[in-house]
């Protein structure tokens, strides 16, 4: 199952969860409910947005080429992955 990083408008929290593809989080008290973790100070009904991130979906091993490489095909020339 794909991970997502969810951030609160409201307090400024990230919160990484675990969901299926179909599924959308929309508030607070959704992503705390799928993180197990307590809501805190911040009202449940708090909106949420999902962060545009690289995912936590396909293992390297899984890969027919298991060596890491830059979405961008060229190895990150801004640095921005750590495999330079």
């Amino acid at each position: 199952m794909p991970t997502y990083d969810y951030r609160c408008t409201t307090n400024g929290q990230v919160i990484e969860v675990k969901h299926a593809m179909s599924e959308t989080l929309t508030t607070w008290g959704e992503v705390c409910s799928h993180a197990g973790i307590e809501l805190g100070n911040t009202p449940a009904n708090s909106p949420v947005e999902r962060l545009i991130t690289g995912g936590q979906f396909v293992r390297s091993s899984a890969l027919k080429n298991a060596e890491p490489s830059c979405a961008s095909g060229s190895c990150c020339p801004s640095g921005m992955c750590g495999l330079n």
